[in-house]
């Protein structure tokens, strides 16, 4: 996950100095002019290839277990697997794509598909997505319109990662609490008794993991929102903003977190046992080091007016390479309907899938019991904004946030400073991408 959201900067700002035309110049041609009808490709045997970053841990469940499966089930289909770090997918798609080198399918995370439809990397598949015979309702609210752009669509879902309370049992059974808390109450009472026995029960950190995606969860439990619905505007300095990060620096102010808390800290302490309470992602769920310890993952607790909680997401997308291929196309589509149907074990990768039949099936939770809470919270999940661009933007949340919980600014001025930031680096994208 880390080295996804590290990929980000370097894609933008390779493609401004490649100076590529941003546009969605060739990619209203829909699938290419592939045909795509039910997943079924038909045509003569291809190649295709699939770029991705998961060069580790989930590795040996996208090869072995999915993608040689695929090649053994279908005779004119090939998947050429080509596994890199994401930074050098973020580096390498915008020259390979426009030189007709790039892969035939890809994956991104949600706040990435405007950027690469805006400048037509990416193929428009409505055609496609009407052809696999995919509707909204096939995936958790809001997630397939998070592949739109301009009104027409330009990926397919396939996996989320929400945000989760992990708690150390041990630590709080040391401190007599005995139970997890699901509200502000019962939050604050916990800490108390913890901070009696003398542990500060949440690390609060200023970084992306996990300070960020705890703040955004808390504004939009506080009833706010990071952008207005255009993506025009940050508006993530409301009072819901103000009451998310207060609430983040006064758990430092009050003693239940340290100071300055380095990154990764939170999760090493309470692996360690020197704390209770981590707000983090669902990946967390795959850690080893938790094999030793009496853990829970719950649904984070509601501190604000309504449940909200952070979620990123993952999408597959049809390049669109200079003279590519239709029938490769057809063949990636294919490719994508069959992963997403057969994603019952992508959960290994600390990842949900993202289709409901597969992710709601009761065998998921009874093979991957850790999961649960986290599948209870995608009815209220928030997901990635869609813009061009939006990544740079992002980027001023974290800096908010960490000037606020490391002292160096009071939380209202670190987000109204971020905010002016935030809205200068939106006009730009409006300038540089257009509508």
């Amino acid at each position: 996950m880390k080295k996804r959201f590290a990929a980000r900067a370097i894609a933008l700002a390779v493609t401004a100095g490649l100076g590529l035309a941003l546009t969605a110049c060739g990619s209203s041609a829909g699938a290419g002019g592939a045909e795509v009808s039910s997943g079924d490709y038909t045509g003569p045997k291809v190649t295709i290839s699939f770029w991705n970053g998961w060069t580790g841990g989930a590795a040996p469940v996208l090869v072995p277990k999915l993608v040689d499966k695929f090649n053994s089930e279908h005779k004119n289909i090939v998947v050429k697997d080509v596994p890199m770090e994401w930074a050098d997918i973020a580096r390498k798609m915008p020259l390979a794509v426009k030189a007709g080198k790039g892969p035939d399918v890809a994956v991104g995370h949600g706040d990435d598909i405007a950027t690469y439809a805006a400048q037509g990397l990416v193929l428009k598949a409505d055609d496609i997505v009407k052809g696999l015979g995919y509707k909204a309702s096939d995936f958790p609210e809001g997630l397939l319109d998070a592949g739109k752009y301009n009104g027409g669509q330009y990926a397919v879902p396939w996996s989320v990662t929400p945000l989760g309370l992990y708690v150390n049992k041990d630590v709080l059974k040391s401190a007599g609490v005995d139970s997890i808390p699901t509200d502000k109450a019962g939050y604050l009472a916990a800490l108390d008794k913890l901070k009696a026995a003398g542990v500060q029960g949440e690390w609060v950190d200023g970084y992306v993991f996990t300070g960020t995606f705890e703040f955004e969860s808390l504004l939009w439990q506080f009833g706010g929102d990071l952008f207005d619905k255009d993506v025009t505007k940050a508006t993530f300095n409301s009072d819901a903003g103000v009451k998310a990060l207060t609430w983040m620096t006064d758990l430092i102010k009050k003693g239940y977190s340290p100071a300055d808390v380095a990154q990764d800290g939170n999760i090493n302490a309470l692996i360690a046992g020197k704390t209770a309470f981590n707000w983090n992602g669902v990946w967390q769920t795959t850690n080893t080091a938790f094999d030793k310890l009496q853990w829970e993952a719950t649904a984070v607790p509601q501190i604000g007016d309504q449940k909200a909680v952070w979620s990123s997401s993952t999408h597959w997308m049809f390049m669109n390479n200079k003279g590519q291929d239709k029938n490769k196309t057809a063949a990636a589509a294919t490719f994508v309907k069959w992963m997403n149907d057969n994603s019952a074990d992508w959960p290994k990768t600390g990842e949900l899938p993202a289709k409901n039949s597969v992710r709601n099936d009761p065998k998921l939770v009874q093979t991957y019991p850790h999961l649960k809470p986290f599948l209870d919270q995608l009815p209220y999940a928030h997901y990635e904004p869609i813009a061009p661009g939006i990544t740079t933007v992002e980027a001023t949340i974290t800096t908010a946030v960490n000037e606020a919980v490391t002292g160096k600014k009071d939380p209202k001025q670190a987000l109204d400073d971020a905010v002016a930031k935030a809205n200068t680096l939106l006009k730009q994208n409006k300038e540089k991408y257009g509508d």
